[in-house]
C-alpha cells in the first residue's frame, strides 16, 4: 500500500513539473510573439524596432526551438537591411541560411537564398549575386512559385546584362516573360513586364539588331500604357526607340521621337537628368541632318548642359559632354572639341564607366598634339584589351557558377550523412561526459551553495544601509518642507498681512501724500512678488525649458520665407500636445513643410504661401497652399518630389493629396493619425 502511494506521489510531481515547464515555454513564446510585432510596428523608430527584434531572437535562443529561432531569425534580418546594418544584416542570414538547410525548411531558404542575392546585386557584386539567386531559383521552380521565379529571372537578367552576357540575359528575360503571361496579370506584373522587354531592346541595340530592339521597346511602350503609374515608362521607351532609329540612320523619326519626349511640360521638373540627356540626345542626332541648324544644335547642347550642371549629374553630365565634342569636332570647332573630351575623359573616370571612356579616349587622340595622342592611343588600347578579357571570361562564368552551385549542393549532402554518423558517436562520449559532469556538478554546487549563504548576508548588510540612508533623505526633505514652511508663513504672508492693512488705511484718502505712501506699499508687494517667486523657483529645480515643436517649426517658416521672398501666413492649433507625438512624425512633418517651401522656390514662382496645422477627429492636418503656377496632378504622379514626400507620409501611415491646375497655384494636404503616437 505504501509502494502504491509512493508511486502516486511520483506521478504527481512529475506531471505538474510537466505542466509548469509547459506554461513556462506558453509564457516565453508570448513574449517572442509581441516583440516580433512590436519590431514591425512603425510607429517606432528604425532603432526600436532592431532592438524588440534583437530581444525576439535572444530569448528564441534561449527557448532552443530551432523553428522559432528561424522566424525571429528572419525578421530581425528584415530589421537590420530598414535599419541599413549592412554588416550585421549578412550575418543573420548566414545563419538563417545554416538554420533553414537543417530544418530543410524551403520556404525559408527560398526567401534567405532571395535576399542574399538582392543584397549582392544592391553592392554591384554581381558573382555572389548571381550565385544566390540561382540557388533560389531552383527553390522556387520546384515549389511553382511562378511571380518569385519570375522575379529572379529578371534579376538575373539584368546582372548578366550588366556583365555584357547579352544572349544569356535575353534568354532568361524571355523565360520571364513567358512564366508572367501564365499568370492573371496585376500592377506588379505589367512593372515587370515593362523592365523584362525594355531589357531585351537595349540588349538587341547593343547587339546591332535594330529592329528587334525597336519591336520590343514598342512592345514596353503599349506595356506602359497600361499602368497606373506607367507615364514616365512610356517616356523612357520612346527616348529608347529614338536611339535605334539613330543607329539605323533614320534620323528625322528619331528627332521626331525625341522632340516628343521633350516636350511633356513636366519633365524638367520631376525628372530633370533625364530631361537633359534626352536634349543632349536631340541635338547630337541633328547635328547628322545635311540641312543642320548650327546655332539651333549649339543652344539645344547649351541648355542640355546647363540642366545637367545644375542637378550635378554626373552621367547626364558625361553624355552631353562626349556628343557635344564630337559636334565641335565635326564642325571643325577643335579648341570646343578638345575641351569637352578632356571634361568628358575626367567624368568617365570619376564614375568609372569605360564604354564612354573609351570613345573620350578616340577622341583626345584625334585632337592631341602628337605625344599626348600617343599617350592617349596607347590607353585606350590598353583599356581596350583589359574589357574585351573580362568579356571572354565572363561569357562561361555564370555556368561555371551554377555547376559550382550544384556540386556545392552535392557536397553539403554528403557532409549532412557523414554528420549524422558523427552525431552517433558523440552521443555515446556525451553520455560518459554526463556522468563525470554529475559528480564534478555535485561537488560545485556544494560550493555554490556556501558562497549563496555568504551573499545572502552581504545583501542583508546592504539592505539595512539603504534603509539608513533612506531615512536620512526622509529627514533631510522634512527639514526642508519645515524651512519653506516657516519662511512663507513669518515672511511673506506677515509682511503681506501687513501691507494689506496698510492700503487699507490709506483707501479713503487722497493727495499726494497718500498716492507715494501707496506706491510705497506697491513697491513692498513687488518685493513679496520676487519673494514668492523665489521660493517656487526653489521647489522647482528640475524645470528645464525648451522649444516647442511649434516653435521650431514657426523659425523654419519665417527663415526660410525670408530667404525665399515668399509672403507667409501660418495658423496653427494649440488642441495638439507634441510631447505624445513620436520624433520620426514630428521630424517628418518637419520635413515635408520644408520641402514644399523648396519646391514652390524653385518651380511654382510664387509670391505668398499659407500653410495650416490643425486637429480633426483625432487626425493631424497640415495643409500648405501656395499662389504659383501650378501643375497638371495626372501627369506628374511619379516625379521626385512628390514621390519624397508621399513617402513620409506613408512611412508614419499618413495620407497625402495634391491638387493643382496651371495658373491656380498648388494646395498639398496630409493627414496623419494622432492616436497612439506616443512611443
Amino acid at each position: 500500500m505504501n509502494l502504491r502511494y509512493y508511486f502516486f506521489l511520483l506521478l504527481l510531481f512529475k506531471a505538474i513539473a510537466i505542466s509548469s515547464q509547459q506554461k513556462s515555454i506558453e509564457i516565453q513564446l508570448d513574449s517572442i510573439f509581441e516583440l516580433r510585432k512590436l519590431s514591425q510596428d512603425y510607429n517606432y523608430s528604425t532603432e526600436d524596432r532592431v532592438k524588440f527584434a534583437e530581444r525576439a531572437i535572444k530569448l528564441s535562443r534561449e527557448l532552443k526551438q530551432d523553428s522559432v529561432i528561424l522566424k525571429s531569425g528572419r525578421i530581425l534580418s528584415l530589421t537590420y537591411y530598414n535599419a541599413k546594418k549592412d554588416s550585421l544584416y549578412l550575418n543573420i542570414n548566414h545563419q538563417n541560411l545554416r538554420l533553414a538547410n537543417k530544418l530543410k525548411d524551403s520556404s525559408s531558404l527560398e526567401v534567405v537564398n532571395s535576399n542574399m542575392g538582392g543584397f549582392f546585386h544592391s553592392k554591384e557584386l554581381n558573382d555572389s549575386a548571381f550565385f544566390y539567386y540561382s540557388k533560389a531559383l531552383k527553390l522556387y521552380d520546384k515549389s511553382k512559385n511562378i511571380r518569385e521565379e519570375a522575379r529572379i529571372l529578371l534579376n538575373i537578367a539584368d546582372i548578366q546584362e550588366t556583365e555584357k552576357d547579352y544572349i544569356g540575359a535575353e534568354e532568361n528575360a524571355v523565360k520571364a516573360i513567358r512564366l508572367i503571361n501564365s499568370v492573371t496579370i496585376n500592377e506588379d506584373d505589367l512593372d515587370r513586364l515593362w523592365i523584362l522587354n525594355n531589357l531585351i531592346g537595349i540588349v538587341s541595340l547593343k547587339l546591332k539588331n535594330y529592329d528587334k530592339a525597336i519591336e520590343y521597346h514598342n512592345k514596353a511602350q503599349e506595356i506602359a500604357k497600361k499602368m497606373d503609374y506607367g507615364y514616365y515608362n512610356n517616356l523612357y521607351s520612346i527616348n529608347n526607340k529614338a536611339i535605334a532609329y539613330r543607329y539605323k540612320n533614320e534620323i528625322d523619326k528619331s528627332i521626331e521621337l525625341y522632340e516628343q519626349v521633350i516636350s511633356e511640360d513636366s519633365l524638367d521638373y520631376y525628372d530633370s537628368s533625364f530631361y537633359a540627356i534626352t536634349l543632349g540626345n536631340l541635338a547630337y542626332t541633328k547635328s547628322f541632318k545635311s540641312d543642320r541648324d548650327i546655332d539651333e544644335i549649339k543652344s539645344t547642347f547649351w541648355l542640355g548642359k546647363k540642366v545637367s550642371d545644375t542637378i550635378d549629374d554626373p552621367l547626364a553630365k558625361l553624355g552631353i559632354a562626349i556628343d557635344f565634342s564630337k559636334f565641335y569636332f565635326d564642325i571643325k570647332e577643335l579648341d570646343s572639341a578638345l575641351y569637352y573630351a578632356e571634361r568628358s575623359y575626367d567624368i568617365s573616370n570619376e564614375i568609372s564607366n569605360n564604354e564612354l571612356k573609351l570613345e573620350s579616349l578616340l577622341l583626345l587622340a584625334e585632337l592631341s598634339n602628337d605625344e599626348n595622342a600617343k599617350t592617349y592611343l596607347n590607353e585606350h588600347i590598353k583599356l581596350s584589351d583589359s574589357l574585351l578579357n573580362v568579356e571572354r571570361n565572363v561569357r562561361n562564368k555564370f555556368a561555371r557558377i551554377e555547376l559550382e552551385t550544384d556540386q556545392l549542393e552535392a557536397e553539403n549532402e554528403q557532409i549532412s550523412r557523414e554528420n549524422f554518423y558523427l552525431l552517433l558517436l558523440s552521443a555515446g562520449l556525451l553520455l560518459t561526459a554526463i556522468l563525470v559532469y554529475v559528480v564534478i556538478s555535485q561537488r560545485a554546487k556544494n560550493r555554490k551553495l556556501r558562497l549563496i549563504q555568504v551573499q545572502q548576508k552581504a545583501n542583508e548588510d546592504i539592505y539595512n544601509l539603504m534603509l539608513s540612508q533612506q531615512d536620512k533623505v526622509d529627514e533631510a526633505r522634512t527639514q526642508e518642507k519645515k524651512r519653506i514652511s516657516e519662511e512663507l508663513h513669518d515672511g511673506v504672508l506677515g509682511r503681506l498681512f501687513g501691507t494689506r492693512l496698510s492700503l487699507d488705511s490709506i483707501n479713503f484718502k487722497d493727495g499726494k501724500d497718500a498716492m507715494m505712501t501707496r506706491a510705497n506699499y506697491i513697491g513692498q508687494l513687488k518685493t513679496i512678488e520676487e519673494d514668492i517667486r523665489k521660493i517656487s523657483h526653489e521647489l522647482n529645480t528640475d524645470f528645464v525649458s525648451g522649444s516647442g515643436f511649434m516653435d521650431i517649426v514657426s523659425e523654419l517658416i519665417e527663415n526660410q520665407t525670408q530667404a525665399y521672398g515668399l509672403e507667409y501666413d501660418f495658423d496653427h492649433t494649440d488642441d495638439i500636445s507634441w510631447d505624445a507625438v513620436s520624433n520620426k512624425t514630428k521630424i517628418n512633418i518637419y520635413r515635408i513643410i520644408q520641402e514644399s517651401m523648396q519646391n514652390i522656390y524653385k518651380h511654382a514662382k510664387a509670391k505668398a504661401i499659407k500653410i495650416s496645422i490643425s486637429l480633426e477627429k483625432n487626425v493631424i492636418c497640415l495643409d500648405i497652399i501656395d499662389d504659383g503656377e501650378g501643375f497638371d496632378t495626372s501627369k506628374n504622379k511619379k516625379g521626385i518630389g512628390l514621390k519624397n514626400m508621399t513617402s513620409r507620409v506613408e512611412d508614419i501611415n499618413g495620407k497625402i493629396t495634391f491638387t493643382s491646375q496651371f495658373g491656380n497655384g498648388t494646395t498639398v494636404n496630409v493627414k496623419i493619425p494622432y492616436e497612439n503616437q506616443s512611443i
